[in-house]
């Protein structure tokens, strides 16, 4: 495992190395909140590939947007892109779980000839809501912003009850719980913090249209593969359900586990992940 820290123009990202360099590369996205730490147990089942398991811009150990500005999804899909191009990757597998799986949709369908396979777990496109809803969103965002500026930071009291608070609140093992915590939480003069930046906890001040998302989907043109946890998000396989005829390379997994499947029961989700890669 090594430590990776990539300088883009304005900001500095963070991951972590998983695996062997030598071997094919797979870009993966984590999911809100989390961080690269949420790879770990899946690269140890996909040991002939090389992970780069990003901290997302506000995540882990990535730097923070500057003072003032705020996160909008379509932002990190620059992010990625301006990574991309700085380290002259050749098309590449890129992979995805939840709020990973969305920004990866989205490159994929606006930067097709950068993806050579697509993977998403536990997500299939973006969350959307309709044109209507939007000067009521843009309301409660700009709300939330005032209020968490207003707001004091919020610091754990010790790694045993952030760990088992984030283990109740992701539905998830306190082992996968503590590989996320561990790389999100630092400590200074004896008190520890959260890595994450708070803004990220801010309504988002606009939401794509389900027609938006649908002529995003319709120009992904690599093969693509979902999978789900069979006690995941209802409304993520509601959505697939909805939206499946819109990609035309795609295949569908579904294994036990709940929304962090991919950190609970690894070795089922790398199957499938591994059929879907060797085969042309």
């Amino acid at each position: 495992m090594q430590e990776l820290r990539f300088e883009l123009a304005h900001l500095t990202l963070s991951g972590l190395g998983l695996g062997d360099p030598n071997k094919p590369m797979i870009l993966a996205l984590h999911g809100w909140l989390d961080n690269a730490a949420s790879f770990i147990p899946l690269s140890e089942h996909l040991s002939d590939f090389y992970i780069v398991a990003l901290d997302i811009t506000g995540h882990g150990n990535s730097a923070h947007r500057a003072l003032g500005n705020h996160y909008h999804l379509l932002d990190f899909v620059q992010d990625i892109h301006e990574l991309v191009e700085s380290q002259g990757w050749p098309p590449f597998i890129l992979l995805g779980h939840s709020m990973g799986g969305i920004i990866a949709s989205l490159y994929a369908s606006c930067f097709n000839d950068k993806v050579s396979k697509l993977i998403s777990i536990e997500s299939f496109g973006p969350i959307t809501k309709d044109a209507r809803s939007s000067p009521q969103q843009l309301r409660e965002s700009i709300e939330s912003r005032i209020k968490a500026n207003q707001s004091q930071a919020r610091h754990p009291s010790s790694l045993e009850q952030t760990i088992a608070a984030r283990a109740r609140a992701g539905d998830m093992s306190l082992l996968a719980a503590g590989l996320l915590v561990e790389r999100n939480v630092g400590q200074k003069d004896g008190q520890y913090f959260f890595k994450t930046d708070r803004k990220l906890r801010t309504f988002s001040s606009v939401r794509i249209t389900e027609e938006q998302a649908e002529a995003f989907m319709r120009n992904i043109t690599c093969p693509m593969l979902v999978v789900h946890g069979d006690r995941g998000f209802e409304f993520m396989r509601a959505a697939f359900k909805h939206r499946q005829n819109w990609v035309t390379q795609l295949t569908a997994a579904e294994c036990s586990g709940h929304h962090h499947v991919h950190m609970d029961n690894p070795e089922a989700v790398a199957q499938p992940i591994r059929e879907f890669l060797t085969t042309d």
